[in-house]
């Protein structure tokens, strides 16, 4: 189970990359890359969901994703920097553990779903 959220963990990277690059894609090996991000995340994000539930892994690929793409772009791209985003990536983020936290075992690993 413990690799099927570092296949979860890696295709947040791999999101953040894909989102970042439909801003700032601008010629074709720009637009390359952002396609083969998108293939490796959403590849990545179907590997964990053969050993955890579908709602839960999207829950946090989406707030890993969301989360990664507005600190990479206040740390890299120049965004403004405000307090009130990072008190909301924090509550964001309490929300993803707290969801892998709860997770159950599935049935193939003797734990009640």
């Amino acid at each position: 189970m413990n690799r099927s959220w570092g296949y979860v963990l890696l295709g947040s990277v791999f999101e953040v990359c894909w989102v970042i690059g439909l801003k700032h894609s601008y010629n074709f090996l720009t637009w390359t890359g952002t396609t083969v991000a998108i293939i490796f995340s959403f590849a990545l994000l179907i590997l964990a969901t053969k050993q955890l539930p579908v709602g839960t892994v999207y829950a946090v690929f989406t707030g890993l994703g969301a989360s990664g793409t507005v600190l990479m772009e206040m740390l890299v791209f120049g965004e403004p920097f405000k307090m009130l985003k990072i008190i909301l990536i924090l509550v964001l983020l309490a929300g993803v553990m707290g969801l892998k936290l709860v997770t159950g075992k599935s049935k193939s690993e003797g734990g009640v779903q």
